[in-house]
């Protein structure tokens, strides 16, 4: 990290840093909560959650506001011009995740209305998987690691593989009762945004790796394509 003897600019940057670290904790709060109300059947809870979203809304709009003032006053260079960004771009998907958990929020209360879909696949590996992904992307972020970093990248092609799993299963469930299809989709929706979830946590671990080695990874690393079988 750089440090400039321009104190009002410091300030700047350490006030983008700041919020920065907070809407990344904001977010992982939100994903834990949602997936532990999911687990509890808490449909209060979740709707609780899903109302959420506004304010990591509001704070993405504050911190592009941040940044775009600087590099129009600073004109940033080298280090500080990759931050800033970097910033822009991962705001940008923290509030995409924000998006995903309230959507997941909302799956969650309409499938709590219904009765459980019988022999229904198990998302908790999928949801531990993409969980620890966003948490150790941000972390990688924050923290400038990109050896983390890398590792979450590594990791997505499991979700990816997870959620073809449970596509599946769902498939045959629909396929054994036709009257198991709303309840299936409902958990497919769910699902889906899991491996989104995952995908933006690879989005945060590409930007740590660019802020830490001033190197774009992006595209450079193997994928399974967008992980929905019905676009392979």
């Amino acid at each position: 990290m750089t440090l400039h003897t321009d104190r009002d600019y410091e300030n700047e940057l350490n006030e983008v840093r700041r919020d920065l670290r907070v809407m990344g904790e904001r977010v992982l709060a939100m994903l834990d909560d949602t997936l532990q109300a999911l687990l509890e059947r808490n449909a209060p809870e979740l709707r609780r959650i899903d109302a959420m979203d506004d304010e990591i809304d509001q704070t993405e709009v504050h911190i592009d506001e941040l940044c775009i003032r600087i590099l129009a006053r600073r004109q940033p260079v080298a280090t500080d011009l990759r931050f800033i960004t970097m910033t822009l771009k991962a705001v940008t998907d923290l509030e995409r995740m924000a998006d995903h958990c309230a959507s997941i929020c909302r799956r969650g209360c309409e499938l709590l209305a219904e009765p459980p879909l019988p022999g229904g696949p198990d998302l908790a590996a999928m949801a531990a998987t993409a969980r620890s992904m966003v948490r150790d992307a941000v972390n990688a972020l924050l923290g400038g690691s990109e050896e983390a970093a890398r590792a979450v990248i590594a990791r997505d092609r499991g979700v990816d593989d997870e959620y073809a799993r449970v596509f599946g299963e769902l498939m045959a469930a629909m396929r054994r009762d036709p009257s198991y299809i709303t309840r299936a989709f409902k958990l497919q929706s769910i699902a889906k945004h899991l491996e989104r979830l995952a995908d933006h946590a690879t989005n945060l671990a590409e930007l740590a790796v660019f802020l830490a080695k001033a190197t774009d990874i992006r595209h450079r690393h193997p994928t399974s394509g967008s992980g929905d079988p019905l676009h392979s």
